[in-house]
């Protein structure tokens, strides 16, 4: 059969339609029916929610002598056990879907009425129709992701990251097709995005300087200072402290809650992740043992004589060098720059966010939501996963398989 005849252009079809309480054997019920007909497929769609079943099978219709009969058929099959059917007759299969596909993540915490009703409008005045809906999770947000056609991505993801803002959800568009599922490398931001804290503030807690340190900080990462200056400054503060502040710091450096599932997960997934930081090797090459990173890249508080000397050593990463770093380890993971995902929150992470193919906000400043490519406000770093296209039912399969 040729490839114009497979696609049923002026074939007579019926659209078969059930719908009711889900429960085994309803789908091969429907087509053990529809096969005393001789009728060819054409699409099938299914959906299950909150134990209720949608079925839809496009199929051929049978000779026009035989139609009413598959329709009482059918009818007589879907009363019997207790479901409705609907039964509408055209000619062809689905209309093609628009040039311009892009896939539509969007994340509610919760997800409201008033915020998914305003997306799709965005998608539809923007000129995009909505192909199909699928729930990636359920928490700890609510994920769902939307197959848009007709419309380019980029133009998509400008007319829909200004209405996220003001309807407190997020939203990340990005092109469909393959390479979405052939990104192979992550490289995330280590303080407030991998961890919880500002690794600099830890140290100036032992020495004494916390609240100087911390106005420094928020300053630079606001973008307001020259990060590599405002870095020298504040080390210069940590002067005199004892080296065995280090191990004291690592113990108390908490993990963003869902780094470990999302690091797992993306090894799992055949990724490489890596991470580059204005913080200090010190911690990044302990979180590089205790979490399996491929690569780690960060500055180093020099230590003469078991003392910090309030210098830093060797090259200095930032907000130029995140982005280098970025570059570099893609290049040593033979991936291409188009394929990575990077994660940060401050000013010094643009950079790196821009470059990557995918530059994810994670609970960042404003300069960084208006300037990366999709942005993510709740403080589960796991979330990441669902702009991947990973389910919240995927992970947890994978955790119970290696558990097993």
């Amino acid at each position: 059969m040729s490839a114009e005849q497979t696609s049923f252009p002026d074939v007579p079809t019926l659209l078969v339609k059930i719908f009711g309480k889900d429960r085994p054997g309803i789908t091969a019920g429907l087509f053990d029916t529809l096969a005393a007909y001789s009728v060819d497929v054409v699409d099938i769609e299914q959906v299950v929610t909150r134990g209720r079943m949608v079925l839809c099978a496009l199929v051929t219709a049978p000779p026009r002598a035989l139609e009413g009969d598959l329709r009482a058929t059918v009818h007589s099959w879907a009363e019997s056990i207790k479901m409705q059917a609907e039964i509408i007759s055209g000619l062809g299969d689905n209309r093609p879907r628009g040039l311009g596909r892009s896939l539509v993540t969007v994340l509610g915490h919760p997800l409201t009425a008033e915020a998914t009703a305003a997306i799709a409008a965005k998608i539809a005045k923007a000129g995009g129709n909505i192909d199909r809906i699928f729930r990636l999770a359920k928490y700890p947000v609510t994920a769902v992701e939307f197959a848009v056609s007709g419309v380019e991505t980029e133009p998509l993801r400008t007319a829909l990251v200004t209405e996220a803002g003001k309807l407190g959800v997020d939203v990340a568009v990005v092109a469909a097709g393959l390479h979405r599922r052939a990104q192979r490398l992550v490289v995330m931001d280590v303080d407030s995005t991998l961890i919880q804290d500002e690794v600099i503030e830890l140290f100036a807690a032992h020495a004494g300087c916390e609240d100087e340190v911390a106005e420094v900080t928020a300053a630079a990462m606001r973008g307001e200072l020259d990060f590599e200056q405002s870095l020298h400054a504040r080390v210069a503060l940590l002067e005199g402290l004892d080296a065995s502040v280090v191990d004291k710091v690592r113990s108390e450096v908490r993990l963003t809650p869902g780094a470990r599932t999302l690091i797992r997960t993306l090894k799992r997934l055949g990724f490489q992740v890596g991470v580059v930081s204005g913080g200090f090797t010190q911690v990044t090459d302990d979180l590089q043992d205790r979490l399996g990173l491929d690569f780690a890249q960060a500055n180093t508080l020099e230590i003469v004589d078991g003392k910090l000397t309030g210098r830093v050593t060797g090259e200095i990463v930032d907000r130029a060098g995140k982005a280098r770093l970025l570059r570099r380890f893609a290049a040593e993971a033979g991936v291409p720059l188009s394929q990575t995902v990077a994660i940060g929150d401050g000013a010094n992470d643009l950079d790196m966010l821009n470059a990557a193919g995918l530059g994810v906000a994670f609970n960042a400043k404003p300069v960084v939501r208006e300037a990366a490519h999709t942005a993510v406000n709740v403080p589960f770093l796991d979330t990441v996963l669902y702009l991947l296209g990973v389910t919240r039912e995927e992970v947890e399969a994978a955790d119970a398989h290696e558990e097993d």
